[in-house]
């Protein structure tokens, strides 16, 4: 695996290194060693999750969990292609309120390393878009919460215009000057 760090700190896009044959590829996506050595990651992956978005365009997002839940993400796109989106809510980080987003696809097999402390969501670039996502936390719907995905306060430039969306995503606050992050 190729770790390249994110604009943002302490996230990485990871790219395969495929090995491939005359019966196709085979390329390993996790291994607690190299993450532990190239990105200093320890903690257990908890819990796995498998989204579907049938619409291109659909916005997932933008969703983080509040302490002492707060969660590494690591997402990969299995079917389709997406622009996976992060944003810094880390109280006290340079970054504070920045954004980056990468492609992700099935085609180029990237994923994106989210650490503690980032909001994250996506766009569908295609109909039938899957993502698979590991968790270092369990999922504890007291402790969820959410961005907007359109708050000026953020900005968030999203490559096409805006198809599907849950209403709980839709209503999430825009952020003011109560924010204080995580």
């Amino acid at each position: 695996m190729i770790f390249t760090p994110a604009p943002l700190a302490g996230a990485f896009i990871i790219d395969l290194q495929p090995f491939s044959d005359e019966r196709g590829w085979f390329a390993r996506y996790y291994c607690k060693n190299e993450f532990q050595s190239a990105i200093g990651h320890v903690k257990e992956w908890v819990q796995f999750n498998h989204s579907v978005s049938y619409t291109k365009g659909t916005i997932r997002g933008m969703h983080f969990q509040v302490p002492p839940f707060r969660e590494i993400k690591m997402v990969r796109c299995i079917s389709g292609a997406v622009y996976d989106v992060i944003v810094d809510i880390r109280r006290d980080s340079p970054t504070f309120l920045q954004w980056t987003g990468v492609e992700l696809s099935a085609e180029n097999g990237r994923m994106l390393y989210i650490p503690e402390g980032f909001a994250h969501g996506f766009q569908t670039l295609s109909d039938n878009s899957a993502l698979l996502y590991h968790h270092t936390e369990f999922y504890t719907p007291g402790a969820e919460s959410g961005l907007r995905f359109d708050d000026p306060a953020v900005g968030i430039s999203w490559p096409l215009p805006q198809t599907v969306m849950s209403a709980r995503d839709i209503a999430h606050p825009l952020i003011d000057k109560n924010f204080k992050g995580i």
